[in-house]
């Protein structure tokens, strides 16, 4: 029996062990690899989220193609912005190709006013519809500035990497509005993301491992 127990923990610790290497690799940044397109996963959220995250891919080329948006199924605002946003675009650029863009939706991992506790349950029930929509785009990057839809879907492209499926990029952007606290969200996947995006010094200051590029929306 003692020597069951003892055979037992270590294969636990074993497969503890290897998780925490495969885990190790996956954050572990890598050189840029060139290509001539990258598939774009962009998670929107309600109000000012949506408004930051287009003014961000204003400035991208038509290299980051196709682009998945990912918004709340609630959020009908959302959808219409991204929509009017790539009409626009492709109205500046009529000789480019038909922008290839699709919008899918995800429950929201957190309501307005919504208790902590019942979050967990929410935002658990988000992530379990997030991974399979992530393993189905399996995209070369993740773009998010916040909104708590964004947690699940980074999570689920974290777990591409962990169960060797694909490496994902993750930037996270956290909003204008975040001056000197970072968001929950913005907490959560600080250690997470690949590249952390701050956007006034006072938090360049806490967290010096972020980047801070001035203000960038």
């Amino acid at each position: 029996m003692g020597g069951a127990l003892i055979l037992a923990a270590a294969a636990g610790a074993l497969a503890l062990l290897l998780l925490a290497v495969r885990l190790w690799v996956v954050l572990s940044p890598r050189a840029p690899v060139p290509r001539r397109s990258l598939s774009l996963l962009v998670v929107a959220g309600s109000g000012g989220h949506t408004t930051e995250i287009l003014r961000l891919l204003e400035n991208l080329s038509n290299a980051y193609s196709p682009r998945h948006y990912i918004v709340a199924d609630t959020d009908e605002m959302s959808t219409h912005k991204i929509n009017s946003f790539e009409q626009i675009r492709a109205d500046r650029n009529p000789s480019a190709t038909f922008p290839e863009y699709y919008v899918h939706r995800i429950p929201r991992s957190r309501e307005v006013q919504q208790s902590w506790l019942s979050s967990v349950l929410t935002t658990l029930y988000s992530m379990w519809l997030s991974f399979p929509l992530t393993y189905r785009v399996k995209p070369d990057l993740v773009l998010c500035n916040g909104p708590g839809t964004c947690v699940p879907i980074c999570i689920s492209a974290l777990l591409l990497g962990i169960l060797g499926v694909k490496k994902v990029i993750i930037v996270y952007v956290e909003s204008i509005c975040r001056v000197e606290h970072l968001s929950l969200s913005g907490k959560i996947l600080f250690h997470l993301s690949d590249y952390f995006i701050v956007q006034w010094p006072t938090l360049k200051e806490k967290y010096p491992k972020s980047v801070y590029l001035g203000r960038i929306v």
